[in-house]
């Protein structure tokens, strides 16, 4: 059984109810989720936290509406994202949520500053692009592209473009992941830095125990099912972390 969770009385901004996932795989019918239950509450960074094959994605992708359940809702402040049309997802997408990947898909042939205003040029209240990339610390490689930029920079421009339109959730699939310790560190250092200035609701998704010590709340997932879900009575700073 799931640890209780003492935030369960909050209404969440954005929730899977008794959401399953089933892929099928030739003749084998593949459970990815099998009736999960996480709300995600407003203002607040959680980590999602499991082995490879556990689920992790697939939960933040249907959150995000990159898919979409085989049953179950998903609710986006009490209205079922998972039933409505690819018009509406498209939008829910654009206007509301923001994504930070493993792999930081920046366009190579534009600097970080045209990167980030990609976004900028189809949102309704964004930032500037030099205020986003100002707040993950690359006012002075703006104009350089990527090829220019180490991996770690690469994936501040990546977060800087996904926090450039305001979203109100950020979620993040292992945003460390193609990184080393140190350059870690200081992704890590700008989505909490995000979520604190911002009040930006964060979902980090990781396979690494210790980083669940940044978090407002932990959910763990085991074998497409939450193991556990439980709030951070002392949060550590992404600096202070160790893995």
């Amino acid at each position: 059984m799931p640890e209780p969770n003492p935030q369960s009385e909050r209404s969440a901004i954005l929730a899977a109810h008794d959401v399953t996932k089933v892929y099928r795989m030739g003749d084998v019918d593949v459970h990815a989720l099998r009736g999960v239950n996480v709300p995600l509450y407003e203002g607040e960074l959680m980590v999602l936290l499991g082995p490879s094959g556990s689920g992790k994605s697939t939960l933040l992708n249907i959150l995000g509406a990159l898919d979409v359940p085989s049953s179950g809702r998903v609710l986006y402040r009490d209205e079922d994202i998972a039933a409505a049309g690819e018009r509406e997802l498209t939008e829910f997408r654009r206007d509301h949520v923001g994504f930070v990947f493993q792999f930081y898909n920046l366009v190579p042939s534009l600097t970080a500053r045209e990167n980030v205003a990609l976004v900028t040029e189809i949102t309704e209240r964004p930032l500037d692009p030099s205020e986003a990339l100002e707040l993950v610390g690359l006012t002075d490689r703006m104009h350089h592209f990527p090829a220019q930029l180490s991996g770690g920079e690469q994936q501040r421009v990546a977060i800087a473009r996904a926090v450039a339109k305001q979203p109100e959730i950020l979620l993040c699939d292992e945003p460390t992941g193609a990184l080393d310790f140190k350059t870690g560190i200081r992704v890590l250092e700008v989505i909490d830095e995000v979520n604190r200035s911002l009040g930006t609701t964060t979902a980090v998704i990781t396979h690494h125990a210790p980083i669940a010590s940044m978090a407002d709340r932990v959910v763990s997932l085991s074998d497409g099912m939450v193991a556990s879900d439980r709030s951070n009575e002392k949060k550590v700073s992404p600096a202070d972390l160790t893995w």
